[in-house]
């Protein structure tokens, strides 16, 4: 659903033909490397029989425990999500193959497989995990998250910006993304003769090389590496990594291929079903109140003037009173749902709502928190749905904001969700969190 099947076509040559890059840049033979698409096989009455044969003896418990680091966790899962995991499996028996290669997160996918692929008659299969890899704004990489992660085809410009804003705190060595890049990438592909140099002034220690990772991170932790240092130098070996594969893009026939792939977000949206209820619609924005006072006729009620990043602060109306001190409010950082229609409250016209997490026994209202080091008028949009531009004015007649609203709340872990992805920082990819109410709808 996330794309038409035109479309998809073309992202499966681009997949092709980037991974034979990839493999080329660290001189991988090719010879016997063959790609094989799932629609080679998975249309068949063979394949569609073993479905049913799988669906026949897998417990719902077992297809919903595959899955959880994989598929999107939600209150109410769609069918296809409790189907997918078992769908992977097969594909180990249709396209024959010895191993399963892929993430640590895959591991209890991999479990179903060689509990129940034996219960169709097919073999148990070997498989292979991975670490990990911390995106680099710190927590999981997303492929929604554009700064999260280096593309291939990322500029030595686009890198140096992305390494410059990415997580990397002094000392810190457990949420890292980028000391996790050299222990999982760089240090794997030296040679034996090969060092890793951290590259700064005299004045800061000179030049110093390291030939094993435990040296590094042992040094990082005791803060004798500056993050500074370390992304410089990071960023010296990713773009020697990626240059060869720059050179084989060069090609007219793959810069096209790339265009076709990935167009713009507007094309997509233009070729694909637009759903009309979509989270992207929503324009959600970090504030700041610059100003708060009573309502002067209703004594539940607060008027604020918030700083939303535009030329003049926007009067919003909230029933706060009784659950938040007014000193408490003032200079407080607020998310507000900035494009619903505007409307009179007790006589003064409010533009906009401040989000908040609530429930009802006992009543106990929280302002939403604001992404870690976000500022007014910064974009907060939901995990997956981040393209396309807010509707100026959601249109009351249809509904919008209340269809959406029902599946806004919070999570065990305290983020902001809705359906299950987290409300994002557009800028940082940091999240939206709430201070202690969990399973909370969000209104």
């Amino acid at each position: 659903m996330k794309a038409p099947w035109d479309l998809l076509a073309l992202r499966t040559e681009y997949y092709e033909a980037a991974i034979k890059a990839m493999l080329t840049s660290l001189e991988v033979p090719l010879e016997k490397l063959r790609f094989v698409r799932g629609t080679d096989y998975q249309l068949s009455k063979e394949f569609t029989l073993d479905v049913y044969r799988l669906s026949s003896v897998i417990t719902e418990h077992d297809a919903k425990k595959a899955g959880a680091e994989v598929v999107k966790q939600v209150e109410y899962p769609v069918l296809s999500s409790l189907l997918y995991p078992g769908l992977q499996a097969l594909d180990e028996e249709y396209l024959k193959v010895d191993a399963q290669f892929g993430g640590v997160d895959q591991r209890k996918i991999f479990t179903l497989a060689e509990k129940y692929l034996p219960r169709l008659g097919y073999a148990k299969r070997i498989h292979l995990m991975n670490p990990m890899v911390p995106g680099l704004t710190g927590g999981k990489m997303s492929a929604s998250e554009e700064d999260s992660k280096i593309d291939l085809l990322d500029s030595p410009a686009v890198v140096k910006k992305k390494l410059k804003k990415a997580f990397c705190e002094p000392g810190n060595i457990t949420e890292n993304g980028i000391l996790s890049f050299t222990k999982h990438v760089i240090f794997p592909l030296m040679k034996q003769d090969e060092v890793f140099k951290i590259c700064r002034a005299e004045e800061h220690g000179g030049n110093v090389d390291y030939s094993k990772f435990e040296d590094l991170e042992q040094a990082y932790a005791k803060q004798e590496i500056h993050p500074g240092d370390l992304k410089a130098s990071v960023e010296q070996v990713i773009n020697k990594l990626l240059a060869p594969i720059h050179e084989i893009f060069k090609d007219s026939k793959l810069q096209e291929l790339t265009k076709k792939a990935y167009p713009p977000a507007k094309k997509v949206a233009a070729n694909a079903a637009v759903d009309e209820v979509s989270p992207a619609k929503l324009d959600i924005r970090v504030g700041r109140i610059v100003e708060v006072s009573r309502h002067p006729d209703a004594d539940s009620l607060y008027v604020e003037k918030i700083d939303l990043g535009e030329e003049e602060p926007r009067v919003v109306v909230s029933g706060l009173v009784n659950y938040v001190p007014i000193e408490e409010m003032q200079n407080r950082n607020v998310v507000v749902l900035c494009n619903l229609k505007p409307a009179k409250m007790r006589g003064i016209e409010s533009k906009g709502m401040v989000l908040c997490a609530s429930i009802d026994e006992p009543k106990q209202v929280e302002p939403l928190l604001p992404p870690k080091d976000s500022q007014p008028g910064e974009r907060i949009v939901v995990e997956d749905y981040d393209s396309g531009e807010p509707d100026d004015v959601l249109n009351p007649k249809k509904k919008i904001w209340e269809k959406l609203q029902v599946d806004l709340k919070t999570s065990a872990d305290l983020f902001a969700v809705w359906q299950g992805n987290k409300l994002i920082s557009k800028v940082s990819g940091n999240p939206v969190t709430t201070k202690s109410l969990i399973n909370a709808p969000i209104k």
